[in-house]
């Protein structure tokens, strides 16, 4: 019993020893794979800042052609709205004769 009390702790030392090495190394490793991430991040970031100015180019351009079909969408529109009008009236006046 005297011998299992004299060698236990010094299995858990032995054992907490190679814990925090191990939790040690492995700090290490995750603050090395944080830096690679980091610049990772930054890369990505400085490329999707030069793709933000392709799509606002091509909101622009979109916005553009939204405007122009809208125009002829109000001229055809308004160009049926005078000729079903016109017909309107031709028939109730036909109607009234």
């Amino acid at each position: 019993m005297e011998s299992l009390s004299s060698i236990l702790p010094i299995i858990i030392y032995v054992l907490l020893i190679i814990f925090l090495t191990i939790a040690i190394i492995i700090g290490i490793k995750v603050v090395f794979m944080l830096d690679k991430v980091n610049v990772l991040v930054d890369d990505v970031t400085t490329k999707v800042k030069t793709l933000d100015r392709i799509f606002k180019v091509i909101d622009i351009a979109s916005d553009k052609v939204t405007a122009i079909g809208e125009s002829i969408l109000a001229y055809t529109t308004k160009l049926f709205g005078k000729v079903f009008r016109k017909k309107m009236k031709d028939m109730e006046d036909d109607e009234d004769e």
